[in-house]
């Protein structure tokens, strides 16, 4: 446990001590909830579909705990290049406890993300339905979180250049946040769309923060709570083992 606790204490102090990555990953975030937002409502409203920033909020703070989360993985590729990496892995300790450090540590800093767009969309005028609602929202934050950290080492514990990386990631992250409902309601999508997103499994991660924070669900939030918990731990299992398989 102890070494558990020391991975996760370095990649959230790695994190600290970054203030303009901090900064900067709000930027898009930002553009996307005053852009959209604002830009978007009056179509939105038009169309019956009501405050369109209301409805885009938990999509945009997905989007960052997504982003945050699954980029995690990048520091595994940066660490085996600058030797960190083989340093933690001949050390007498099990390769399972340091993969849930790190993905721990990642996930608490996507977390801490997805809070702080929480907090620049009360700024722009969302309002969450209940303060209750926030406590479970945070659990499906921290879900996603958990989650897409684990793509992501999973992913990054079979490259071995940060090219490779980006390239895949680019093929993956932008169709999963496009993809999930982040940014259109679910009702009324072709045959073909909707089995899409419901494949998705950010789909249930942001279906859930919308249901908490603003009462509206497509699947339910019983159902995408345990969707994403089951997915969560598919994933977990899934980069917990390659990262086993990493050789040095």
């Amino acid at each position: 446990m102890s070494t558990i606790y020391i991975l996760w204490l370095r990649q959230v102090k790695r994190f600290i001590r970054r203030p303009a990555r901090i900064v900067g990953s709000l930027g898009q975030p930002l553009l996307f909830l005053v852009a959209l937002g604002f830009g978007l409502s009056p179509v939105f409203a038009a169309a019956g579909q009501g405050n369109y920033i209301e409805f885009l909020a938990p999509g945009i703070i997905a989007m960052s705990i997504l982003f945050t989360a699954i980029f995690s993985g990048i520091e595994i590729i940066w660490d085996r290049q600058f030797g960190f990496l083989k340093e933690t892995l001949v050390a007498p300790v099990s390769r399972l406890h340091i993969m849930i450090g790190r993905t721990l540590g990642g996930a608490t800093i996507a977390s801490f993300q997805g809070l702080v767009v929480l907090v620049l969309s009360l700024l722009v005028g969302f309002r969450p339905v209940s303060v209750g609602g926030v406590g479970i929202a945070f659990l499906f934050m921290f879900l996603i979180a958990m989650a897409f950290t684990s793509l992501g080492t999973a992913i990054a514990s079979k490259l071995d250049d940060m090219q490779g990386f980006q390239l895949i990631m680019n093929f993956l992250v932008m169709p999963l946040f496009f993809l999930s409902g982040a940014l259109f309601p679910l009702d009324g999508l072709p045959a073909a769309l909707k089995l899409v997103v419901r494949i998705n499994p950010l789909s249930y991660g942001v279906d859930g923060l919308r249901g908490t924070l603003t009462g509206l669900s497509h699947f339910g939030v019983a159902s995408d709570f345990a969707v994403l918990l089951l997915i969560t731990g598919f994933l977990l299992a899934i980069g917990s083992y390659l990262f086993s398989k990493i050789q040095i």
